[in-house]
């Protein structure tokens, strides 16, 4: 037993001993290898020069401006003198450089071990440098490197949709090995959403190295892969157009082909993203976050408003899908309905009711009753199943960053959210999109791309990425053929029956347009009505955040649909009259610049008959050259 104790001892010890003699010999030799090769070799990366975004006429929504960044020679003594010296050389060429900043700059980065030059400028605009180019570069302390900066040619007016580029955090510098070498990265909009193809990939330079860290020979090179391009379906004179007719009224606008080719998203009021690019100032800062607008919310994918009337086409729809003729029937409106024993009125928009009702009817009118009591018929589970699989609380996937999902309730979502029973008098005032009903209005779109053409479209910025064309997608959704026909002509009423909801702001009169405009208003109330008002408030008479959300969603030409128009006011009022005469100019803009075709030409509208006699008026953002042709007339 101890000669085996001894053996064993033994055996440990030689065996620590060759493991220990391995590692010194044979593993720390790789490690001390690469030491020495780091010593005598220096890698240097190559930025890449970013992609630039186009739209889909070629303008430039995002561009790199050409500078150049300042460097000075390490190890300048501060006693000495040395770096205060080089400061004040730098501001005798460029007096509005900060020289607080410059030093700062350099003793953070400023070692005994660094041999590189230090930036303590980022960028000097190509036109200010070109002046003292020449006697800079002869400075020994002076550096010289070309830069980029980014820049948005168009500013506010496609903030939401382009983004923009900032400087990047620890995190994202750690999670992109480019964005750590260039310093700056994507950080909303399309700048983030395609950030990896636009950054590109970055090249590198092996030089041979001498002890103090001085270049002998170049070794290696690569060149980055610079210049991604991405070009969108947006139109910047429409996007333009929209925003200059939009004023100052908070409000969403969005313009769409059925196959979800996005043409304009505007989101007002808007920021500009170039205050971002070198930093945004506190004051630039606090002046957006104080703002009541909220300019810095995409609002088209990153706010959620109660829909209103607008969703009623999709409960009519789920209702067609119960069988037995429900939706065949006619419902009666007295002006209220009560559910069971209860005595609460859940009332119609309209106090004298609608009479008797039908499909088509309950879309021309917007009859509140005729939905409260389908609804009860069907259920909440069904409603919500129905809503969601064609375009309503779910994602829809178009490509910008953080797209809100929205909320389409249902039984088990609220026992989950507030762990509550589901109530009859919730499901009929989500029926008319109240209650927990939130949605946002690219969903919207999406759904009335649907309604218009039997397919749910994916909505689509990008047209072409890297020189590739993107192929639209869209989902074919079956549902009775019959009762869609009567949807979409009680949607067709909404405009050019008399007693139609948006008929006053969207006949063809009004408009002065060739073709037919199918839509559906909806005004969705932010604050309840109590039960003991028996008369409501006039929408104008309310204060401003107590008016209800005016909301109106489109397709034109009817008949074969081209382009879906969504509008959203905020506290707006009505839909038809606040945001029905915004959707109308815009489908005459885009008729007098040729989206729509095979029409004669278009008649003067209400408007314009009515001024012609006393003197021409041009609308506001069109005018007409003398050869007929119509043009943007933007400041």
């Amino acid at each position: 037993m101890r000669l085996k104790i001894i053996l064993l001892i033994f055996a440990l010890f030689w065996g620590v001993l060759i493991v220990r003699l391995y590692h010194i010999s044979i593993k720390s030799n790789f490690y001390y290898e690469k030491l020495a090769k780091e010593n005598i070799e220096r890698k240097s990366y190559l930025k890449p020069v970013r992609g630039e975004i186009l739209d889909a006429k070629g303008n430039y929504l995002a561009v790199n401006r050409i500078g150049f960044s300042l460097s000075l020679a390490p190890h300048l003594s501060i006693k000495k003198g040395q770096l205060k010296q080089a400061i004040e050389t730098l501001r005798e060429y460029f007096p509005d450089l900060n020289a607080t900043v410059m030093e700062r700059v350099y003793r953070r980065h400023s070692s005994p071990y660094n041999h590189r030059f230090i930036k303590v400028i980022e960028f000097v605009p190509y036109d200010q440098m070109m002046r003292y180019y020449a006697q800079l570069s002869m400075l020994p302390t002076v550096k010289i490197e070309a830069e980029t900066k980014r820049y948005y040619p168009y500013g506010r007016y496609a903030a939401h949709v382009v983004g923009y580029v900032g400087r990047s955090n620890r995190k994202e510098n750690a999670a992109d090995p480019v964005t750590a070498k260039v310093g700056r990265t994507g950080k909303s909009g399309l700048e983030l959403y395609y950030n990896r193809l636009l950054e590109g990939e970055l090249g590198y330079v092996i030089s041979k190295v001498d002890a103090r860290n001085r270049e002998l020979k170049v070794l290696d090179r690569k060149e980055p892969v610079s210049n991604r391009s991405l070009k969108i379906h947006l139109d910047m004179d429409l996007q333009k157009y929209i925003y200059d007719l939009l004023g100052k009224k908070p409000a969403v606008v969005i313009v769409m082909r059925p196959s979800g080719e996005v043409l304009a998203a505007v989101s007002n009021p808007s920021f500009d993203p170039n205050l971002f690019v070198g930093g945004i100032s506190v004051k630039d800062w606090k002046a957006l976050q104080n703002n009541l607008g909220h300019p810095f919310t995409n609002k088209f994918i990153n706010a959620v408003y109660p829909p209103g009337s607008v969703i009623k086409m999709g409960v009519a729809l789920a209702a067609s899908r119960e069988g037995k003729g429900i939706l065949d029937e006619h419902e009666y409106c007295k002006g209220y309905i009560t559910i069971d024993k209860s005595k609460h009125k859940f009332r119609c928009w309209s106090r004298w009711g609608h009479g008797d009702v039908d499909l088509r009817k309950s879309i021309r009118e917007s009859c509140d009753v005729y939905y409260y009591n389908k609804s009860l018929k069907i259920g909440i589970d069904k409603i919500a199943k129905t809503l969601r699989q064609i375009g309503l609380g779910v994602r829809t996937g178009i490509d910008l960053p953080r797209e809100y999902r929205g909320i389409i309730p249902d039984k088990a979502w609220k026992r989950k959210r507030y762990h509550q029973p589901w109530y009859k008098g919730e499901t009929v005032i989500a029926a008319i999109g109240q209650g927990y009903d939130n949605i946002t209005p690219m969903q919207i779109a999406r759904y009335t791309a649907f309604l218009a053409t039997g397919k749910l479209p994916t909505p689509t910025l990008a047209a072409e990425i890297d020189g590739k064309k993107v192929k639209p997608r869209r989902v074919k959704i079956p549902f009775n053929p019959y009762h869609m026909s009567v949807i979409r002509q009680g949607m067709i009423d909404v405009c050019n029956d008399r007693r139609g909801t948006a008929y006053k702001t969207m006949n063809q009169k009004k408009t002065g347009l060739p073709f037919l405009i199918a839509a559906k208003t909806g005004t969705a109330q932010v604050v309840s009505i109590p039960q003991d008002v028996k008369k409501r408030v006039k929408e104008e008479d309310l204060a401003y955040f107590k008016k209800s959300h005016a909301w109106i969603t489109t397709y034109a030409p009817a008949k074969k649909p081209e382009y879906i128009i969504t509008v959203l006011v905020e506290h707006g009022g009505h839909g038809g009259s606040a945001a029905g005469p915004i959707a109308a100019q815009i489908y005459r803009w885009l008729y007098l610049h040729g989206y729509i075709r095979g029409y004669p030409p278009p008649k003067p509208s209400a408007e314009q008959n009515a001024t012609s006699d006393k003197k021409p008026q041009e609308t506001p953002a069109l005018r007409m050259d003398q050869s007929g042709t119509a043009k943007q007339n933007v400041p």
